[in-house]
């Protein structure tokens, strides 16, 4: 069994050399550890498919694979070409897209509102991506001028902060965070789930404008503006990522672009959420074979996704009414911890998985009359 110092060197690992969010790499550290996948060596001797069973998505399973056999050095000069280390992502990968289409392109399943169908749910998962959910309807009713781009970014950075502090108090991540050495200073800060974070407007980004042909988010950018009393959307500034990079401290144009910041993505974080939530191996039944369950993972992860974004908007939507959004927002943390599955306690929890049971969600709610 691994030591608290081996999990210690594999997070170090994934987040430094792999560069994989600290988030997922805490999520997968156990998963890891079964498979006997612990030190960049072992990693550098499997290859992509031991991987991907594990992480879900064939890119940061090669950038992972690659990752290790840089550091291990087990591979000769013809591995050169597979170990270039990945391109930096482009906070806005849909330039080609008009902001309309960018948003339909992140749009999440259909919420399951149903509650007599909610309350005999149960979902298996970690809490990193719990966290995210429930921030991404939060949200939506704490900031329902934000498109949804902005929400899974904003979302994404609050898991990002919450896992740092986690890990610091743990002792896998030591020294001040980018924050605390000033890194993204000036750059404006929103509350969210109890979590300062520092954002960039994107201003000019009309999502909900008429579309024009050839219309394009830079094209968009460049040739509209807010009125002094509109809020313009939000990107989640990625400090640790600046901080990585040695890029510019602050941005002070007000025209800036995206590429000058690196920011948590609107698409990984509705990737993070749609493969994330499964169902707990006791209720697959006796009668459904492996092939079976293998063929319909993706559309039971994605029900169950529905189903948990339903139960966690019948929450918040029964305080709303209510409740501001500031009260609304102190109150959310407590709500997850309430519901969040439990795991071992120190390093040995990190990544652990539990039941979710939806009924105790929806108890959560503001009593009827």
């Amino acid at each position: 069994m691994a030591s608290a110092r081996d999990i210690q060197i594999l997070l170090r690992f994934l987040t430094q050399d792999a560069k994989v969010p600290l988030a997922q790499a805490m999520s997968k550290a156990k998963e890891l550890q079964k498979a006997s996948l612990i030190t960049p060596a072992e990693i550098a001797k499997s290859d992509t498919r031991s991987i991907r069973d594990i992480f879900g998505d064939d890119k940061i399973s090669r950038q992972i694979l690659n990752a290790a056999k840089r550091v291990s050095k087990k591979r000769g000069l013809s591995d050169a070409t597979a170990t270039t280390p990945p391109k930096k992502a482009r906070p806005s990968y849909g330039e080609p897209l008009s902001p309309a289409q960018l948003e339909a392109s992140l749009k999440l399943p259909d919420p399951i509102l149903d509650e007599e169908t909610l309350s005999k749910a149960t979902i298996y998962t970690n809490r990193a991506p719990l966290v995210l959910a429930f921030a991404v309807v939060l949200l939506k009713y704490t900031m329902p001028e934000q498109p949804l781009s902005s929400r899974l970014s904003l979302a994404q950075a609050i898991v990002s902060v919450n896992s740092r502090t986690k890990a610091v108090s743990l002792g896998i991540e030591t020294g001040k965070s980018a924050e605390e050495e000033g890194w993204g200073e000036g750059q404006p800060i929103v509350k969210a789930m109890g979590r300062e974070i520092r954002v960039m407007k994107r201003w000019g980004y009309q999502w909900d404008a008429k579309e024009e042909e050839g219309a394009t988010q830079e094209t968009v950018q460049e040739e509209s503006g807010e009125g002094p009393n509109d809020e313009p959307a939000l990107w989640g500034v990625d400090l640790e990522a600046l901080k990585k990079s040695n890029g510019p401290v602050t941005v002070g144009s007000r025209n800036v672009s995206t590429n000058q910041l690196p920011i948590y993505t609107a698409q990984s974080a509705r990737a993070y959420l749609l493969k994330s939530f499964e169902t707990p191996k006791s209720e697959f039944g006796s009668e459904t074979s492996p092939k079976k369950k293998t063929a319909n993972v993706v559309a039971e992860k994605e029900r169950n996704l529905s189903l948990l974004l339903g139960s966690l908007d019948l929450l918040v939507q029964s305080w709303s009414s209510v409740l501001n959004k500031e009260d609304l927002d102190k109150r959310a943390w407590g709500w997850y911890v309430r519901v969040r599955p439990e795991v071992e306690a120190g390093v040995a929890g990190w990544g652990g998985k539990g039941n979710v049971k939806l009924s105790e969600i929806l108890e959560l709610r503001r009593p009827a009359g």
